[in-house]
Parts: C-alpha cells; structure tokens; sequence
C-alpha cells in the first residue's frame, strides 16, 4: 500500500507516531495509501525548519525568489496531467475538473512572480524640512496553511506560493482524505530550487491542527473548510495572537429574472450545481426563479440533468464522478430522503444512483428539489453534494430578501437581460462575488477570492492583494539626515511644517 508520509526541511519524513489515516478511491471504495498523522512533536519540528529558513529566505532579494517561482510554474505546468492524475484517484473528480483546478492554482504562482511590483513601496519625499517618509511592507515570519479536501492542489496554492513570495516560510497541513497532490506540489518546489525549510507539509487531523494555532513561532494561519471550523480556527488562532484568514462554508443562490434567457439559465444551473459533484464552496445550491419562471426552468433543468453521465473519475466520457467518503455520500442523501416530508417537490432523486462494475463507490446521482420552503433542512444546510433547491419568489425585492437572509454570503449570482437590474443586483445583494448572467464568480487570481457574513471569519480575503497585505506588514519609515544648521530642544508635537 503506498504510504504518503511528511515534508519537513526539504525531505520526506516518515511518520514518528505510528497513527496513520486511510485513502480511499472514491469510485472502488477500496483503501488504495496510507497516510502518516503527525503528532505535535512532528509539527514542531516542521515549524522550526520553517523559522529556520526564514532567517535566509526573509531577507533574500527578490529576484532570487522570482526566479525560484518562475521554474516552478514552469514545472507545475509540465507535471499539469500528473498532478490531475493524484486529485483524480483520492478525490474523485473527473480528469478534465482536476485540469481545470490546477490551472487556476496556476494563476496565483503566476501572480506570485510578479511579486516585485506587489512589494513595490512608496516614498514622498520633503514632508518636511529635510525629511523624508517611506512605507515598505515586510513578511511576517512562519505562516501555516490548513485547506479542504474539495481542492487539494487549487487551494494550497491560493496560499503558499503568495506567502513564499512575500518572504515568509509556511507549513501546510493538507486534508488527510486527499493528501498526495499537497505532497507533490512540495517536492516540485524543490525540484524549483525552493530552499529546504520554505515549504513543508505535515499531514494529519485535529492534533497537527491544535499544535499549528497554538504554536508560538505561528505568526498567522490561512484556512478554507467549513463554517463551524472557520469559527474555531480562527477563534482559537486569534486568542494565540495570530493573524487569521478563515473561509467558511457557503449556500450560494442563483437569482433568475423573467427576462432571463432560461435555456442559458439552465446550462448554467446544471454546470453550476453538479460539477465536481457539488463539492464546491461556490457551487450553486439554490435557483430562485422570480416570477412565473419556476416551471419552465425547473423543466430545462431537469432535461439536462438526466443527461449527465456519472462515472470513474479517470473515464474520459464521465462528467461526474463520485463523493470524497462513504459517510458524506450517505449524509447527502439523508437531505433528499426527508426533502419530501419537508414540503419540498422531489423532481429528481439520485441516491438509488450506482455505477455497473464499480458498486461499492461512493455514488449518489443527481437530486432536484423544487418549491422548497426556506425552513427546509436542503436549503438551511450546506449540504456539499450534487442536490440543487429551487425556490420560488413572486418579485425582484422578494428574491434578494431571500438571499440577504441567508447566514452565508460567499457567492451569489443573477440571470437577467436588465442591465438596470443587474446593477442594482450587485450593489444589493449581501455577498463578496457576484456573477452577472455568471454562474459561479470566483474571480481571477489579481482580484481577492472571499465572502461575507458566516462565509468568513478574518479581514483579509485571499490571494490579491489581499493574500499579499496578509502575509506581509507594513512599515513607515521617517528619515532626516543631520544638517550642521539642525539642532536645538523642541518638545513640541512635530507637526512636519
């Protein structure tokens, strides 16, 4: 069984507590790696390769990091298909998905080359007689990365490529059900020239998570999962002095206007809500049709969620593949089976779903859930699987009152011809990425990924310049040079005239 083992100063490190966790393939259900769990003793000593390299990478130019960053995107783009290979046998999405996780990964490390121009300070100069003032920004130390299991290379690299850069070094603990696409990211680096220490990668479950945002050489801790434990780290991690970046779950709603063109509505409801087998934080998990548009949509739904092939993630003719676990495959069900009980219409119903030669996957086929109440357990849970809730308003103000009520505001997104209303739309509406006629919004890397409400817990956004002013902090300098003409006691305020 292959064994997928830590990262700590530049090597593989095997695991020291002898608890280790199982990975299995979604589509068999069969246990396929081991990988080792690390105790708190491991996690220090990866915090201190991590402090200790910082001594030398913090202050290297940067040019020297440049370079490094720009023969690993290089690296990265050639291993593209092997990387997909790994998020494809642990997590399960279907090979064309993983691809397209990499490649947005891709855009941060391709942000992170340009990080001179993001480090750029500033100077005026004579704010006073001979007196100049700067602002420069300089890293913070030691930062730690906890990320999902939904991306397993796509997140780590919303984080560490922009900490590096800035000139921090990091620790990363990866989910535990999909870990060996983190662990190759980190032997790419150093294949890069990444010096040993910068990066390192412990595996493992709340033990490594606790030692991490406790630890007192731990200046900051970027994590995405969901809302309960975004509340948690970054409760704990702030009462430890930390700087948090916590991103939490999501309910994201998809508002479509009687104008709307509904065949186009319903293409993008499909992708939006099914792919990767809803196991996005941006996924759309609920349409709200304004208007006398609930029928005719849920129909142009329904016709082509039927058509969707489900099946091994490594098949090139499946467009979805199976749930992470067993448990989570049987939690979302558990949604679809009391829908029903709860007023909801079950237009679709996939959890009798199986896959011929492959029956102990973990499989669950695509649910539709019409006029579902907002009281419904499917709409006031993130359900995180492939069940799409739609519900109905009579008006525009109706709708966005729907949305703004919900606890979360990570995503949201409109359908509509109206410009007028689609501005209004997106100054209204309570949420950190709206799309227009744009089912899932998640911006480009120059622009900052992040929520509002419950789906957040912190100040900064990530990647952006929000990621750079979050693993970096400021500082103003004010300087005067001596002058033979200078001199003399005045205890008054310096008011610079």
């Amino acid at each position: 069984m292959k064994t997928v083992n830590h990262w700590i100063g530049g090597k593989s490190v095997e695991g020291a507590s002898g608890a280790f966790g199982q990975v299995t393939d979604p589509a068999t259900g069969a246990v396929t790696t081991e990988v080792a769990f690390a105790s708190a003793e491991e996690v220090d000593a990866a915090v201190a390769a991590a402090k200790a390299a910082f001594g030398t990478w913090g202050t290297s130019s940067l040019a020297a990091r440049t370079a490094v960053l720009f023969r690993y995107r290089a690296l990265l783009d050639a291993h593209r298909d092997e990387l997909a290979e790994l998020i494809t046998a642990e997590h399960g999405k279907v090979h064309s998905d993983a691809l397209g996780e990499v490649a947005r990964g891709l855009e941060i490390v391709e942000l992170a080359c340009g990080i001179t121009l993001q480090l750029k300070g500033e100077l005026s100069t004579q704010v006073s007689g001979g007196v100049d003032v700067a602002s420069i920004r300089q890293p913070l130390g030691v930062v730690a990365g906890i990320t999902p299991f939904n991306f397993p290379a796509m997140v780590p690299m919303w984080m560490f490529p922009l900490a590096v850069a800035c000139g921090n070094t990091f620790v990363l603990k990866p989910s535990e059900k999909d870990p060996s696409a983190a662990l190759r990211l980190a032997e790419l680096a150093a294949e890069a020239g990444l010096p040993d220490g910068v990066l390192n990668v412990v595996h493992g479950d709340k033990v490594a998570v606790d030692r991490l945002l406790e630890h007192p050489d731990v200046a900051a801790v970027s994590f995405v999962g969901s809302t309960p434990i975004a509340r948690h780290i970054h409760g704990v991690a702030t009462s430890h002095g930390k700087r948090v970046q916590a991103l939490g779950g999501a309910k994201n709603h998809m508002l479509v206007l009687p104008d709307a063109d509904l065949d186009a509505a319903a293409d993008a409801a499909v992708s939006a809500a099914y792919g990767s087998a809803g196991e996005r934080c941006m996924a759309i998990s609920a349409v709200v049709a304004v208007g006398d548009t609930g029928d005719a949509l849920v129909a142009k739904i329904r016709d082509r969620a039927e058509k969707i092939k489900i099946g091994p993630g490594d098949d090139p003719t499946s467009e979805m593949g199976p749930l992470i676990t067993k448990a989570h495959r049987d939690k979302v069900a558990s949604y679809v089976h009391g829908a029903a009980a709860q007023g909801a219409e079950v237009v679709l119903d996939g959890t009798g779903f199986t896959v011929e030669g492959y029956e102990d996957g973990h499989w669950i086929g695509l649910s539709l859930l019409d006029k579902v109440s907002t009281d419904a357990d499917a709409y006031r849970d993130e359900i995180f699987g492939p069940v799409l809730c739609v519900l109905r308003a009579a008006t525009y103000e109706e709708g966005i009152a729907l949305i703004n009520a919900s606890p979360w505001g990570n995503g949201t997104a409109i359908f509509t011809r109206d410009g007028g209303a689609a501005r209004r739309f997106q100054l209204e509406v309570q949420a950190g990425m709206v799309g227009v006629n744009v089912p899932i919004p998640v911006p480009v890397g120059y622009h900052s990924f992040g929520g509002w409400k419950d789906s957040i817990f912190g100040d900064h956004h990530i990647y952006g310049n929000d990621g750079v002013h979050f693993y970096t902090r400021g500082k103003v300098v004010t300087t005067r040079w001596p002058n033979p003409e200078d001199g003399g006691v005045d205890l008054g305020f310096p008011s610079h005239r």
